[in-house]
């Protein structure tokens, strides 16, 4: 199988991870349609959100849950939006993205972040997990 989070996952020692545990990995998203876009990843590849078994479909939405609220207080925004897209990798991942506005999630409007720029992400929300948890 040919799956670029499965291939992240097994060589994450290049990527601004923002946690990892043995069942998930946050990242920034390469293509941000806000700044602090990033994604929830279950290490075990499923290829869609609803093929999970009940237990891995409630621990994913249960670290979403708390990623969400994280990414919520680093950005200092109104709220989070969440996208499930499914089409590209079929692997599943969880889009979380800051906004504070109607209108912010169009997909058309991402632009591919630079490596500094991922890692600025992810520090910045790292920062808030080590200082409140997760």
């Amino acid at each position: 199988m040919d799956c670029i989070f499965c291939n992240i996952i097994k060589n994450s020692t290049n990527e601004p991870i923002i946690y990892e545990d043995e069942k998930f990995i946050v990242l920034p998203s390469l293509r941000a349609i806000a700044k602090g876009h990033i994604m929830v990843i279950p290490k075990k590849h499923t290829d869609f959100l609803f093929n999970m078994n009940d237990e891995e479909y409630q621990e994913t939405m249960a670290l979403t849950k708390k990623v969400a609220n994280v990414l919520r207080k680093a950005y200092d925004s109104k709220t989070v939006g969440i996208m499930l897209n499914g089409f590209e990798i079929l692997h599943v991942h969880i889009h979380l993205i800051p906004r504070s506005k109607f209108g912010e999630l169009d997909l058309k409007k991402s632009i591919e972040l630079s490596k500094e720029e991922l890692l600025n992400v992810s520090n910045k929300i790292k920062k808030v997990i080590e200082a409140d948890g997760l």
